[in-house]
């Protein structure tokens, strides 16, 4: 008999451990992830840095007092190629204006980036996040994914989807320098 009550108390301790250990790990796993910041309209953009396919660093804090339409691609993307030659058309009239077309290619092999570029024939700047830590910082969803950023460096509108010449051509107007 007081062997049974012996495994029933030690029972009790090994199970009450267990719960104790469980709910420790829960609530490390909750108080300790990181916070993804979801960025919105209105928000300032985050500072970054990548190099172009040609070697060249580009800072987001580099175009301050200059608009951004920053654009998150993949050559997989179907709305992404569709709407590659739009930019490239508009390109260098809105870089006159003081507005920058900066794609950022998300972690894939360069050599295919370059080859996606030079087919396209697209000039303006690929910046490749080659280890998609701007993607991260952005915390892309899905691709394309624009933020329209205005001369003083906030996020003035965040599209999530292709766009028609007509939309890419309003946008870059939206965010030209007064």
């Amino acid at each position: 008999m007081a062997n049974k009550q012996n495994k029933k108390k030690n029972r009790l301790v090994y199970r009450t451990v267990l719960l104790v250990i469980m709910a420790a790990i829960i609530v490390y796993a909750i108080t300790s992830k990181d916070k993804i910041k979801v960025l919105a309209e209105g928000d300032k953009a985050p500072d970054f840095e990548l190099v172009d396919l040609d070697g060249n660093t580009h800072r987001l804090s580099d175009y301050k007092g200059e608009g951004v339409f920053l654009n998150f691609w993949g050559t997989w993307c179907p709305p992404c190629k569709k709407e590659m030659p739009h930019m490239e058309d508009m390109y260098k009239d809105f870089e006159e204006k003081g507005v920058h077309i900066l794609t950022v290619n998300v972690g894939e092999p360069k050599v295919k980036v370059e080859l996606f570029r030079d087919d396209m024939g697209l000039s303006f700047p690929m910046l490749w996040d080659k280890n998609k830590s701007v993607m991260d910082l952005y915390n892309i969803k899905p691709l394309p994914t624009t933020f329209l950023i205005n001369p003083e460096g906030k996020i003035t509108k965040i599209i999530k989807q292709g766009m028609t010449e007509e939309q890419i051509r309003e946008y870059l107007e939206s965010i030209q320098p007064k």
